[in-house]
């Protein structure tokens, strides 16, 4: 019981202590009236959603806008 304990703290340090390489953008520029609320990134890309329901996809390596995605109202 007590090695399944110690097991289980091993990949929890192990799985927290990694290190992302993707860095984060310097900076972003939104569209005029546009608010983030949220940002996630994939390899070569990453995503803003904005308070106006909106998903808005960038290129990660010349920062141009690639989609946008409207969210539709729930119905």
């Amino acid at each position: 019981m007590i090695l399944g304990l110690l097991a289980i703290f091993a990949v929890l340090v192990m799985r927290f202590s990694t290190n992302s390489d993707l860095p984060l953008p310097d900076s972003i520029t939104l569209p005029d009236g546009s608010t983030a609320t949220a940002f996630t990134q994939g390899r070569d890309w990453y995503a803003i959603v904005t308070a106006q329901d909106t998903i808005l996809i960038y290129d990660r390596t010349t920062g141009n806008l690639r989609q946008t995605v409207q969210i539709e109202p729930d119905s």
